[in-house]
């Protein structure tokens, strides 16, 4: 059976998700079922991301037809020997389903398309059947009635093995002077680096063999194959805002190195994702101006149930979304001095500016900030299309996104735009994501080793002691 040649039936969900997956399948014979053509059709309206994907599957379906009849099969590649089939599904073979899925609904009109796959393949010896869909529900039905299905995971990332980012390796003293001295070691020198595949920008945490509470923190340049010890060693403040735990140092130094131009944060509530972003954004923006601007945007897709639509400007149907930005900062520019030991990472403001002082409330810190040109809020809906030059950009809830609008988003970047995506993929709100498929977790992979991007997850929670506890327990 090894190298058989398959028959995967795709439902419409993966269609839907990757526009794509018609050609993923290599020398395998791919079947779409007539009910999954009817509701792409549906969703072609769609002014959203769904839309675009199912016309772009209308398009990619039509170009096919000009190689045969879709009905009798037509060759996916001239090199690669899959082929794709649109089926109908026959009356007789939906009549022999259990009479729980008679129903003649899209889901059981798929089903009888594979189970006439799997049958006549029974009797004509041809290659077994598997129905791919991204519905849990649809899988166990599947099962139900003797068929293998199995969900679409080309673009799906094991969370268990996700790149953090960060590591430790053991070190002498003499070569913890050599860095910290020379401001580099090349890691032939390194003999605990042997047989590790540092990625470029990963952090490194070099532990001294003879003193293990003895550390040295350093980031990998892949270029020089050498250590490099951070640009800010030991505490990185920004006013009042500084790390708090080894992660956020490796954060911190990513954040404020303009040669990394793409950066991603993964953690639980609490850890200070959004918040470091922030503040590094606005230090660079208006003190060091090393950016125009900070241009901010997060998903709209809420927690719970919809209250319905939101009056007003663009603007203003973007406030609520936007309230857990605008809460942050005012957590940066307005906090008191009493604050100061609460949570991760703080800042009262201060220096740059002109910027708006602690008197000052969180609306109208947000004002002021865009007033000043030092801030600007982009709906993710309307970012197509755009250029995004000299800005430092802060994508939060990423963990929302899938991976063909993180693409969207990363390529509207322009010259000397810094993009950081920030997220918890244990918390998708999404119902078209899961842990292991949102935008945020494929990017970590696919830009992992890269010279212009970084990554790290950071672990220990900051926020206070009670949310640190829900985090871990809940």
């Amino acid at each position: 059976m090894a190298g058989m040649r398959k028959t995967f039936v795709l439902d419409t969900n993966v269609l839907l998700h990757d526009p794509q997956a018609l050609t993923r399948f290599e020398d395998n014979a791919v079947v779409i079922p007539i009910e999954v053509v009817e509701e792409i059709d549906r969703f072609k309206r769609d002014p959203a991301e769904k839309g675009r994907n199912a016309r772009q599957i209308s398009r990619l379906l039509d170009a096919l037809r000009e190689k045969g009849n879709l009905a009798d099969g037509v060759p996916l590649d001239d090199n690669s020997g899959g082929t794709l089939q649109v089926v109908f599904c026959r009356s007789e073979t939906l009549a022999q389903l259990p009479p729980e899925l008679k129903g003649g609904n899209g889901d059981n009109n798929i089903l009888a398309v594979a189970l006439e796959q799997l049958r006549s393949g029974l009797i004509a010896d041809q290659p077994p059947v598997v129905l791919v869909t991204k519905d849990t529900n649809l899988r166990i039905k599947a099962d139900a009635v003797g068929l293998t299905a199995q969900d679409y995971t080309t673009d799906k990332v094991d969370l268990a093995d996700l790149y953090p980012g960060v590591c430790e390796l053991m070190a002498s003293a003499t070569a913890m002077e050599q860095l910290n001295g020379e401001g580099s070691l090349p890691l032939a020198e390194l003999p605990a680096a042997a047989g590790v595949a540092l990625q470029a920008n990963e952090g490194v945490t070099l532990v001294d063999q003879a003193q293990p509470n003895h550390t040295l923190l350093a980031r990998y340049d892949a270029s020089q194959q050498r250590l490099v010890p951070l640009l800010r060693a030991g505490k990185v403040r920004l006013g009042k805002v500084s790390s708090r735990n080894r992660e956020q140092t490796f954060a911190l130094d990513l954040l404020l190195d303009p040669a990394v131009q793409l950066l991603t944060l993964v953690g639980k509530a609490g850890t200070g994702k959004t918040l470091l972003a922030l503040a590094a954004g606005l230090h660079q923006v208006a003190d060091e101006h090393t950016y125009e601007r900070m241009l901010v945007t997060r998903p709209v897709i809420s927690l719970g149930k919809e209250i319905g639509f939101l009056p007003g400007s663009l603007e203003e149907k973007m406030g609520p979304w936007m309230q857990p930005i605008i809460d942050n900062l005012d957590f940066l520019l307005g906090g008191s001095p009493e604050d100061e030991g609460r949570g991760g990472s703080r800042s009262t403001g201060g220096g740059g500016g002109g910027r708006p002082g602690s008197h000052r409330g969180a609306r109208s810190n947000w004002t002021d900030l865009k007033g000043m040109g030092l801030l600007e809020v982009e709906a993710i809906s309307y970012i197509r299309g755009r250029s995004i030059p000299r800005q430092f950009m802060v994508v939060d809830e990423a963990q929302n996104l899938t991976p063909h609008e993180v693409k969207t988003i990363v390529t509207r970047v322009g010259e000397g735009t810094k993009i950081v995506f920030t997220g918890d993929p244990y918390q998708i709100d999404n119902p078209y994501v899961d842990a292991e498929s949102n935008g945020l977790t494929w990017l970590v992979e696919r830009f992992k080793g890269q010279r212009l991007a970084g990554h790290v997850t950071l672990i220990r929670g900051e926020r206070s002691e009670l949310a640190e506890l829900a985090a871990n327990l809940l």
